[in-house]
């Protein structure tokens, strides 16, 4: 993208990207504290408190482990993660994923084109965690200087995978260039 922010695209509804994703967030966890993960200054005027990526420069894995350690800080015990680029993603869907499972460390989808026999692909940017034993898992990855996040769900082995009908499925469909938004 060139160092333009994703999640200011716009949504076919005509909103930026970011502000769809937080208005169905907050209809459907009107409870939960809205943070950004990541600072960038293009997302200032949604006046929302951004979390730096700790440790810096190691890709989504830094942002991921800021997250985990301002909600423990915080005394947060679950946590969902979700991107700022789904376009499509609605409220009811976000408030399944907050809801499944949750004694389990960590729930997310997995990628439908990993089924034909390949590697699982979890999405971890559509995700509900447990906050300590995904910082654990998390920090462990970190430690080992691997820095995928599909790393992570090896860590904890009791995550668990939010099914999804096809609906849902194309409601994750993510925009990572302006190109998107013509497919």
């Amino acid at each position: 993208m060139g160092g333009f922010p994703k999640g200011l695209l716009e949504a076919p509804d005509g909103r930026r990207i970011i502000e769809r994703v937080i208005d169905e967030a907050e209809r459907a966890l009107p409870a939960a504290s809205i943070r950004l993960i990541g600072e960038h200054p293009a997302y200032g005027f949604l006046g929302l408190p951004q979390i730096a990526d700790d440790p810096p420069g190691i890709g989504p894995l830094g942002g991921f482990l800021a997250a985990l350690s301002a909600a423990r800080d915080s005394a947060v015990q679950r946590l969902v993660i979700l991107s700022c680029d789904l376009p499509y993603v609605g409220g009811p869907l976000i408030r399944r994923l907050a809801e499944f499972a949750p004694e389990a460390p960590a729930v997310a989808p997995v990628d439908a084109a990993a089924r034909g026999g390949g590697e699982a692909r979890w999405q971890p940017f559509f995700g509900h965690y447990r906050v300590e034993p995904s910082l654990v898992a998390a920090s462990a990855l970190h430690a080992s200087g691997r820095r995928s996040l599909q790393g992570l769900f090896a860590n904890l082995e009791d995550a668990v995978e939010l099914p999804l009908g096809d609906e849902e499925r194309a409601q994750l469909r993510d925009w990572d260039s302006p190109l998107d938004r013509q497919s």
